[in-house]
């Protein structure tokens, strides 16, 4: 029902090179573009929706703990996930502030919309240690699938935008809605 994600984290490296732009393994390989994990301009953005209840407990640990998240695929009704967006080496301006914005939508599989919230602010302030980092967006969504909602393929689509390097980079992940199967 859930495809296990290494959380990409595992083979990333935390903190890279410098001269290396973009999302890397701990041997320095670029890792390619995809829906849901870009590089544009030096800046990169990563989109999971995963239904880890502790995702936040894993989240918050030392720097040289690499956490690990289940990625949400197949969703029975009931079930919750959050929506995570992860960003790396946002430029911070003249006095060394950082402005980050999301633009945030959810479609359900009629093509109706769940959310849709534009210029979400995800970081500001003083940027702390090194931009390579990885860091957590602060725009985390809840998702319950409840009784209402349609079955099917829903997209959820964020845009991460950090404005002092002028950079938008879409991001796209998906999850089946479906009844929980009984086994009798």
């Amino acid at each position: 029902m859930k495809i296990v994600l290494i959380f990409l984290l595992m083979s990333l490296s935390l903190v890279a090179h410098a001269s290396i732009e973009g999302w890397v393994t701990k041997d320095e390989k670029i890792v390619p573009n995809s829906d849901a994990m870009k590089i544009i301009n030096g800046f990169g953005g990563w989109l999971v929706v995963t239904p880890d209840s502790d995702w936040e407990a894993k989240w918050n640990t030392a720097p040289e703990t690499i956490p690990h998240f289940s990625v949400a695929k197949n969703v029975s009704y009931g079930e919750t996930l959050t929506i995570l967006t992860f960003y790396i080496n946002p430029k911070a301006n003249a006095s060394g502030e950082l402005d980050v914005l999301c633009d945030i939508k959810v479609t359900r599989p009629n093509g109706s919309s769940s959310a849709n919230s534009k210029g979400v602010q995800c970081a500001a302030g003083k940027l702390q240690g090194n931009p390579r980092n990885v860091r957590l967006a602060s725009a985390v969504i809840k998702y319950i699938g409840e009784e209402g909602d349609p079955p099917g393929e829903w997209i959820v689509e964020v845009t991460v935008t950090d404005k002092v390097r002028g950079t938008a980079i879409p991001l796209k992940a998906y999850f089946n809605l479906h009844k929980k199967l009984t086994i009798k």
